[in-house]
C-alpha cells in the first residue's frame, strides 16, 4: 500500500509497525504525526513514557499534538475512552483522527490474553470510524507469541523506510477469537481452591469472594468490585449456561483468582466484553461491565466447557 492509497482510505485503518531501536520508532512515528498535522487531522499520541520523550525531543513542536492516556490498564476502559475521543472529535467535523499508541503486552508488565483480544475486536468496534491507528511494537522486549498474534490482528504494516503495506497473515477477527485457544491458568490454579461451589447463589457467590479475600493485600473498593464482577459472571452462567456451574477462588497475597465454569459453549458473541453491550443482548451488559472491573478477564472453551476467568489485583505474567 503506497501512502497515496492511505490518503484515500475509508473507515478504520489498523496498522501495526515494528522497530528494534528508538531511530527506528522515530522513523515510524515522526511523518506520522507531522502528517497528521499538515492535513489538519487531530493527532494524537498514546505512547509510553520513554518513547513519549523520544517523540516531544524529535518533534519539537508539539502545539498540534494531543498526548493522551488511551491504552488503560484495562481494555474495556480503552475502548469507552477511544470512543469517547473519537465522538468528541466527530462532532467538530474531523474528517480523519490519527492515534499512535503502544499496546500493553508482558515486556511492559501486563497481560497478553485481553490485548490480544482487543487488538482484533479493535477492527470490528471501529470499523466504520474515520480513524488511522498505527500500534507499533518493540521487538526487543515483546515476546514471540506476543509479536504471532499482533500480525493476526493487524490488516496493515507500516515501517521504517516509510512504507504502509498489506498484510497477509492478517486474520478475520470474529475466527481469530472463536478459534483462540483457552488461556493458560494462572500459577495458583496448580493448587487446591480455597472454595469450590457447584450451582452457587449468586448472594453464596459474593460472600465466597469476600471470605477469600481477606488473606490477599488487596484494596477494599477494588475487592468490592471483583465482588460484583463474579456476582455478574455466576448470574450469566446460572441464566445463560448449562448446569452443573462451578465457581473456584485462588487467593494469592497480591491477586485473586476467580473462575467460573459451565458445560455450555459460552456466548456465541466473539466480541463480547470488550464491544459496547447491545440492548437486549445474552450477558453483554454483565460482562461489559466485568471487564472495567476486573484486573484480568479471560474467556475459554475446553473439555470442561465454558470458563471465565476473573482476576483482581497484580495478574501473573505466566499465566
Amino acid at each position: 500500500m503506497r501512502a497515496d492509497v492511505v490518503a484515500d482510505h475509508h473507515g478504520f485503518l489498523h496498522e501495526t509497525a515494528f522497530y528494534s531501536s528508538d531511530d527506528e520508532l522515530l522513523a515510524i512515528v515522526i511523518p506520522f504525526l507531522r502528517g497528521g498535522i499538515k492535513a489538519g487531522e487531530p493527532t494524537l499520541v498514546a505512547l509510553g513514557a520513554g518513547n513519549t520523550e523520544l517523540v516531544r525531543a524529535a518533534m519539537g513542536d508539539i502545539s498540534n499534538i494531543s498526548f493522551v492516556d488511551a491504552y488503560r490498564e484495562r481494555p474495556a476502559n480503552t475502548v469507552k475512552n477511544n470512543l469517547e475521543i473519537l465522538a468528541t472529535h466527530l462532532a467538530r467535523d474531523a474528517q480523519r483522527i490519527r492515534i499512535i499508541g503502544d499496546v500493553p503486552h508482558p515486556g511492559t508488565g501486563r497481560p497478553w490474553e485481553w490485548w490480544a483480544r482487543y487488538e482484533a475486536a479493535a477492527n470490528h468496534i471501529y470499523a466504520h470510524f474515520p480513524l488511522w491507528a498505527i500500534c507499533p511494537y518493540d521487538t526487543r522486549i515483546t515476546p514471540d507469541n506476543v509479536l504471532t498474534d499482533v500480525m493476526r490482528t493487524h490488516p496493515h504494516v507500516a515501517t521504517a523506510d516509510g512504507r504502509h503495506v498489506p498484510n497477509a497473515r492478517f486474520e478475520d477477527p470474529a475466527e481469530f477469537l472463536t478459534n483462540r485457544p483457552a488461556a493458560r491458568a494462572d500459577p495458583l490454579e496448580a493448587t487446591p481452591p480455597m472454595i469450590d461451589l457447584v450451582n452457587p447463589t449468586p448472594a453464596g457467590a459474593r460472600l465466597a469472594v469476600r471470605d477469600a479475600s481477606r488473606g490477599c493485600r488487596l484494596d477494599g473498593i477494588e475487592v468490592e468490585k471483583f465482588v460484583l464482577a463474579v456476582n455478574e459472571t455466576v448470574i450469566n452462567a446460572l441464566c445463560h449456561g448449562r448446569p452443573p456451574v462451578r465457581v473456584r477462588l485462588w487467593p494469592g497475597l497480591d491477586r485473586l483468582v476467580t473462575t467460573i465454569t459451565d458445560r455450555g459453549n459460552g456466548p456465541t458473541d466473539p466480541f463480547i466484553g470488550l464491544a459496547p453491550a447491545k440492548n437486549g443482548s445474552s450477558g453483554g451488559v454483565g460482562l461489559w461491565l466485568t471487564h472495567h472491573m476486573c484486573s484480568l478477564v479471560t474467556l475459554g472453551r475446553d473439555d470442561d466447557g465454558f470458563t471465565i476467568r476473573l482476576v483482581i489485583g497484580t495478574p501473573s505474567l505466566a499465566a
